[in-house]
Formats: C-alpha cells, sequence, structure tokens
C-alpha cells in the first residue's frame, strides 16, 4: 500500500463517523421526521403511550433510551420535550435515570464524531487565538464544563461540540457531562411528571371541541398544550443557585493561585 492510498484510507476512517452523523441528520430534517418531537405529538398519544408502557416496560425503555440518544447525537431540536416525556411516562426516577444514561451516550457519540474529524483540523488551522482558549479551558476543564451543563446558558449541542474541538479529554467530557446534567434532568423530569394532568385537560377540551365541530363547521378546535406552569420562579431559581455551586471549583481555584503567586 502506498503513502497516499495509507492516507486516503486514514481520512475516510476519520471523517466517516461525523458524514455518517450529517447524512442522517439530513434524512431526519428531510423526511420532517424531527416535527414529531413536540408536546403535541406527546399529548395526541398519551392514552396510547401510556398502555404500551404498562404492557411492555421493559421494551419502552429501551426505546427510550435509543431515541433519546439519537436525538442528541443528531442535534436535534426536542431535547426538552424527551426529558419531560420521560418523567411524565415512566415517573420521574426512571425518567431521569434513562435521560442521564442517553443524554450521556449520545453526547460521547457526538463530542467522539466531532473530535475525530474536526479537532485536530481546526488546531491546525485556527492560530493562535485557539491554543489560548484551549490552554484556559484545560486548566479548569471539569469545573467548566459542569457549569455548563449545570446552566443551560448556551444550547446543548454547542456545549457538546466545544470541548471535542478544544481537545478536552474524553474521560473529562464523560464525568463532566454524566454529573453536570443529572440535576436539571431531575427537576425537568420531575416537572414533566406534573404533566399528565394538563395533557388529559386539553384532550378533553379538545375532544369537546370537536363535537361541536361536527355541528359548527367554520369552528376552529386548534390542539395546544399550555406549560407555561411548569417553570416556575423556584426552578428558575433552582438552576441560578446550581450554577453558582458550579463556580464554587473554579473560584476556590483562582483564590488558592492567587494566594500562591503572594
Amino acid at each position: 500500500m502506498t503513502r497516499s492510498e495509507s492516507n486516503s484510507g486514514n481520512a475516510v476512517k476519520r471523517w466517516m463517523p461525523l458524514v455518517v452523523l450529517l447524512m442522517v441528520m439530513a434524512l431526519v430534517f428531510g423526511m420532517g421526521w424531527h416535527r414529531l418531537l413536540s408536546f403535541e405529538t406527546l399529548g395526541r398519544n398519551y392514552a396510547e403511550l401510556r398502555q404500551f408502557i404498562e404492557t411492555n416496560l421493559a421494551g419502552a425503555l429501551g426505546l427510550y433510551v435509543l431515541l433519546y440518544i439519537a436525538v442528541v447525537a443528531l442535534s436535534l431540536p426536542g431535547g426538552l420535550v424527551m426529558t419531560l416525556a420521560g418523567g411524565l411516562l415512566f415517573g420521574w426516577q426512571i425518567g431521569a435515570a434513562a435521560t442521564v444514561f442517553a443524554a450521556t451516550v449520545g453526547a460521547t457519540v457526538l463530542f467522539m464524531a466531532a473530535k475525530t474529524s474536526l479537532g485536530e483540523t481546526l488546531a491546525e488551522r485556527a492560530g493562535p487565538w485557539l491554543a489560548r482558549l484551549k490552554d484556559g479551558f484545560q486548566k479548569n476543564a471539569l469545573s467548566y464544563l459542569l457549569f455548563l451543563r449545570l446552566v443551560p446558558v448556551f444550547p446543548f449541542f454547542i456545549v457538546n461540540l466545544a470541548p471535542a474541538l478544544l481537545g478536552v479529554p474524553l474521560a473529562t467530557y464523560v464525568i463532566g457531562t454524566f454529573f453536570g446534567i443529572i440535576p436539571g434532568t431531575v427537576a425537568f423530569s420531575v416537572a414533566g411528571s406534573g404533566l399528565g394532568s394538563v395533557i388529559e385537560a386539553q384532550n378533553a377540551v379538545h375532544a369537546a371541541c370537536l363535537e361541536r365541530q361536527a355541528r359548527e363547521p367554520n369552528l376552529d378546535c386548534p390542539y395546544t398544550i399550555d406549560t407555561g406552569h411548569l417553570i416556575t420562579g423556584e426552578l428558575i431559581a433552582a438552576f441560578v443557585l446550581i450554577g453558582l455551586v458550579a463556580l464554587i471549583p473554579v473560584a476556590f481555584k483562582s483564590w488558592s493561585a492567587r494566594n500562591e503567586a503572594q
């Protein structure tokens, strides 16, 4: 095998994971399947989903985990809906545990694909500014990643990709992701566990509207689920507190370094 053939083979191996993810992502968006990850889909199929879970809990949980891994790995919109659905359909304890596991696996798949395909290329071409950013990230990689995971200031997929492009070790990434998403996942799973009454009330209102629509053809019967009550002041305060806790290790390390310098 010549050197050029060897280099071509290595290039294929390096770019293949990311290419596969992008192709599947294009298929999902092209077919419009991402639109199924919505509160409307969850609400309209709530009774059927509950019945399926009651008769096949293990299978339903396995399908949920696989779907969540795909949603995260493909950076599809709908992670919040999935997390709330997990708490709603499986209870917040099982739902949160399954979501943390699936989200960590999905994020790791995306991390490895991006790191293998893009990490070295960007590091070579971006110049010294990326090197400085990389050094700063590596000094407090775990603490900074925990903060980004604990406080959803940035989109989840950005936090998944950035460490891969900045040289964060895999073990640090997995640990920071797993533990960092636990508080938020539990909070939204608990919120999702209380969504059943909202869905049942909306389904009853919608069914009554459809009955009236049979007599009044011009009557509009949109299907909407009001989830505004889930975002409470307590929930927001909890996330702010979580973020402050995540900054403690960084602040302590900076304070220690300042004292040593003096």
